[in-house]
């Protein structure tokens, strides 16, 4: 039965046996509807290090952000194990799951995912409240200036252009320094003249923040970038590469 576990008994990878920062050992999903089932991912190994930078391929449908959202703890597999900053996922309840995330995880959506109600800085800002931290108004302004929106703090989402909305969801997504950052086609709904300057941030941030960069894509030219490709197939890891 999975039990509650406070954020101080977390294990920061590296500190213990297990140094790798994204371990992922015979991970299964599958989904059951009126008695059929629809397995979406299959036996998936995959381990991540701290401060690696992975892309995940494939056409749609390969299972890549099934795999992103159990790597996150957003989903739980139907096999299988994985274990996020050297804590097994598995052993963990939601609230604990939660705070896990809050701790050492990064999100960026392909769909941006601001609250409407929420100003740029009040959007960067949320992490740092659900960490309970006070004064980091400071802090995420600086974030927002770090992605050139040091102009536009108090404009909400729907002021701002899709590349300015994705530019505020690193800022949000980097804020409480994470260990490791999931990003799901974070550059899906963005045109290429758009899409360029924020992959350079992506990778900026990643190599100057030293977080672990797990980056799913249908771009073979980004995925390139990240220097370790790993590809997939109807629900499959089907190997890997590595550039650079």
């Amino acid at each position: 039965m999975s039990q509650p576990i406070d954020t101080e008994s977390f294990t920061p990878s590296g500190s213990g046996v297990n140094a790798s920062m994204l371990k992922v050992e015979n991970v299964s999903k599958v989904y059951h509807n009126a008695g059929h089932e629809l397995t979406v991912l299959s036996g998936a190994n995959l381990s991540v290090d701290a401060g690696e930078c992975c892309a995940i391929v494939g056409p749609s449908g390969s299972g890549k952000t099934t795999l992103l959202g159990l790597c996150a703890g957003l989903d739980q597999p139907s096999s299988g194990r994985i274990s996020l900053a050297g804590n097994p996922l598995q052993s963990l309840d939601q609230d604990a799951l939660a705070a896990l995330r809050n701790q050492y995880v990064g999100f960026v959506f392909q769909s941006f995912q601001l609250l409407p109600t929420l100003t740029a800085l009040e959007n960067v800002l949320v992490p740092l409240e659900l960490q309970g931290m006070r004064g980091g108004r400071k802090l995420a302004v600086e974030s927002l200036e770090r992605v050139g929106l040091g102009e536009r703090i108090n404009h909400y989402p729907t002021q701002l252009s899709g590349g300015e909305q994705q530019r505020v969801a690193l800022a949000r997504a980097f804020i409480h320094r994470p260990q490791i950052l999931f990003a799901d086609e974070p550059t899906g709904n963005l045109d290429s003249e758009t899409s360029a300057p924020i992959s350079d941030m992506l990778f900026e941030l990643n190599r100057t923040a030293g977080t672990a960069l797990v980056l799913v894509t249908h771009d073979n030219e980004l995925a390139k970038r990240a220097g370790r490709v790993v590809k997939m197939r109807s629900g499959r890891i089907e190997g890997e590469e590595r550039h650079g």
